[in-house]
């Protein structure tokens, strides 16, 4: 636990995230900050100036952490906002993937995540800019990108509605153009899929980078080269027992800075967030920039 017990919080919700009742929600978040003496203030995004309004707050207040209760979006918004501060974000993870959640242990039962508000250690992680925008988690160009933008134009969400998007695209989906320069290595050639890896898995939990380290001060840039159809299935197996680093179609580049040319101009997303970014995108570690709230060690993680 921290040497000195928060004070003074800032929760911001996503009120259409998750199956949570929010009223509820809130009232949870109510009586555990009294129950432990924390002041606390609620923002409700509202999907217009949230940026705004959250950077105002920071502005006029002095928080010892701010909670993103909600899913990837609410949580890359915040964490934008606070890298390169002294203030840690917390997460309640409400959405349908919580990737970045998930590779940090943080539990994604919301009464035991909300047992963080008191009771917690920060630590600091890397992040990673893209041309000037933050990513602290995954991202990616190709096929994986192609369906997030496919999810994110849609009505429905949850995990189904994304397996049907992806295996209706996978059939006719062409690999595209790439060429990465890194600090070390080269790559030009055609790519499935081309991801910016800080951390591990997807909200999927399918792990694109089994060994990545969340503050080594280095990122991986992990390629899914072009494969016959027939060898789909043995691929998402690998994604999905922390093994695809064994497949024959795939590369992986350890880096400090890179720059990817995305010679067919395909589709990206930036921490589950649809980006257009141009054919030269330029990426850059920043080491330990983003103190997080994190479970104390022994802390059983749901």
């Amino acid at each position: 636990m921290e040497e000195t017990a928060p004070q003074h919080l800032l929760f911001v919700i996503n009120p259409i995230a998750g199956d949570v009742e929010k009223d509820e929600l809130e009232e949870e978040i109510s009586a555990t900050c009294q129950q432990h003496g924390i002041t606390y203030d609620l923002y409700k995004t509202s999907g217009e100036k949230d940026r705004e309004e959250v950077k105002q707050r920071l502005r006029e207040h002095k928080y010892d952490a701010v909670f993103a209760v909600g899913g990837d979006g609410t949580v890359s918004m915040v964490a934008s906002l606070l890298i390169g501060t002294s203030t840690p974000l917390g997460i309640i993870p409400l959405g349908s993937g919580n990737g970045l959640s998930k590779d940090l242990n943080i539990p994604q039962d919301t009464e035991d995540a909300l047992k963080l508000i008191y009771r917690h250690q920060v630590r600091s992680i890397d992040t990673v800019d893209l041309n000037g925008h933050p990513s602290i988690h995954l991202s990616d160009f190709g096929f994986n990108a192609l369906v997030v933008q496919k999810f994110s134009d849609g009505d429905t969400r949850g995990p189904g509605s994304y397996a049907w998007i992806a295996m209706q695209e996978y059939l006719s989906y062409e690999p595209k153009r790439y060429r990465i320069e890194t600090d070390q290595d080269t790559f030009e050639g055609k790519a499935f899929m081309v991801t910016i890896a800080n951390a591990n898995a997807f909200g999927s939990n399918a792990s694109i980078n089994p060994n990545g380290i969340l503050n080594d001060g280095r990122f991986e840039i992990c390629l899914i080269e072009p494969f016959p159809k027939a060898a789909g299935i043995g691929i998402l197996y690998k994604l999905y027992t922390d093994s695809i680093d064994d497949s024959v179609y795939t590369q992986k580049f350890s880096c400090r800075k890179a720059t990817i040319y995305n010679l067919d101009e395909e589709v990206m997303h930036i921490d589950g967030e649809p980006v257009e970014m141009g054919t030269e995108v330029t990426v850059t570690m920043h080491p330990k920039s983003l103190r997080v709230v994190l479970p104390e060690p022994g802390d059983v993680v749901a």
